[in-house]
């Protein structure tokens, strides 16, 4: 009996070294993006589109903004952008007329983040390409030289071979469209962005903008609209932590339960053996699983996965009591959760479609279901761009 004990002993402490085993399972971190706001100071020059020399249209240039970052791809930045401008007008017989005049434009843009677009989340990249556009106000004033400059022209005396005196230039309409002291336009303006790393809190960045408003902004009569380029150098700030991480299982392995059954052992007679009970035979129930994998913001079915969804038709075909319940998932590593919703359904009914129009398959033995991001069934981001099909 002792030796009983022992034994039953060794096994149930082999079975809990067992179940500690299963319990350690592979882990790996994942990054999750935090909304967050962020700060920015930049300084560099500014090209007035005209038509004198290139260096003669150049001027200082400096903006200060603010932004919010709402996902990895989009985001919002409110900016004052201000300084200077430059413009002038060549004049046969008289040479360039050159002026310049100040400026303040608060402008709202809307941010697109390509590098995470395209690449997917990653908070330690090191170089990220962006873009922006968005309508602002142009504050000009100080337009005093222009006004010297047009009176300096039609002051400007000519004499004639008969020894007359002539001013050829006055009246002439040159600078029609001249102003003075405040004015207010409205500007559009698009650009791109290049952001260096320096920490999680800090990178350092290029900004190339373009930005156009009315044919009134630099006091001449083109019959187009008027046209200013910066190129800007500065520092961005990050307010709050970017990311958060967590641990999650390396593969969706299913937990595993282990009994542990502890008997008593009893010596006794044992009994005659009764004869076995017939057992009756039980069908075993079919089922079959394919996973339609997508790329990333699309909901086609890509070629190479075709065969799955033939797959699950045959299967149907086969087995005409059979019903498929089709399950369409976005990754939450991209885009937001009305987004990613919105990509699952329609993931979800594009196997759907195919299912009844390519192969004939009744709509009453098909069940559609989207999760959107709210569930991640592949520990793998990628992988979540996927509609299941389970078939029974």
């Amino acid at each position: 009996m002792n030796i009983k004990k022992s034994l039953l002993s060794v096994a149930l402490i082999a079975s809990c070294l067992t179940a500690a085993a299963q319990d350690e399972q592979p882990q790996k971190t994942e990054n999750v993006f935090n909304k967050h706001w962020y700060v920015q100071a930049q300084g560099g020059a500014q090209y007035t589109l005209g038509e004198i020399d290139f260096s003669d249209l150049i001027s200082g240039n400096a903006q200060v903004g603010v932004g919010y970052q709402f996902s990895p791809v989009f985001g919002a930045r409110l900016s004052v952008n201000a300084w200077q401008s430059k413009a002038g007008s060549s004049i046969d017989g008289f040479g360039d007329l050159k002026w310049k005049w100040n400026y303040i434009a608060p402008n709202v843009d809307v941010t697109f983040n390509l590098s995470n677009l395209f690449f997917g989340f990653k908070p330690d990249r090191v170089f990220s390409f962006s873009m922006f556009a968005g309508l602002g106000a142009n504050i000009g004033f100080k337009n005093d030289q222009a006004c010297s400059s047009l009176i300096a022209l039609e002051s400007t005396p000519y004499i004639g071979a008969d020894g007359s005196v002539l001013y050829p230039y006055a009246n002439s309409g040159l600078m029609e469209y001249l102003w003075s002291g405040t004015k207010v336009r409205v500007q559009g303006r698009a650009g791109m962005m290049f952001d260096f790393r320096v920490s999680e809190k800090v990178s350092l960045g290029l900004e190339l903008q373009a930005t156009t408003l009315s044919d009134r902004y630099n006091s001449k009569r083109a019959q187009n609209w008027d046209w200013y380029f910066n190129a800007l150098a500065g520092i961005k700030v990050n307010l709050g932590k970017t990311h958060t991480t967590k641990q999650v299982p390396a593969c969706p392995c299913p937990p595993k339960v282990v009994e542990k059954v502890v008997e008593r052992v009893v010596e006794k007679a044992v009994p005659a053996p009764a004869p076995a009970p017939a057992v009756a035979a039980v069908a075993k129930k079919e089922t079959m699983k394919r996973e339609v994998f997508f790329t990333i913001n699309s909901v086609s079915i890509p070629k190479a996965e075709q065969k799955k969804v033939a797959d699950i038709a045959n299967f149907l075909k086969d087995n005409p009591n059979a019903k498929v319940t089709v399950t369409g998932y976005a990754d939450k590593g991209t885009g937001n959760a009305k987004i990613n919703n919105r990509l699952a359904t329609n993931r979800a009914n594009t196997v759907v479609k195919a299912l009844k129009t390519q192969y004939g398959i009744d709509a009453s033995r098909i069940t559609c279901i989207s999760k959107g991001d709210s569930e991640q069934p592949f520990a793998e981001n990628d992988k979540n761009r996927v509609s299941i099909c389970i078939a029974e």
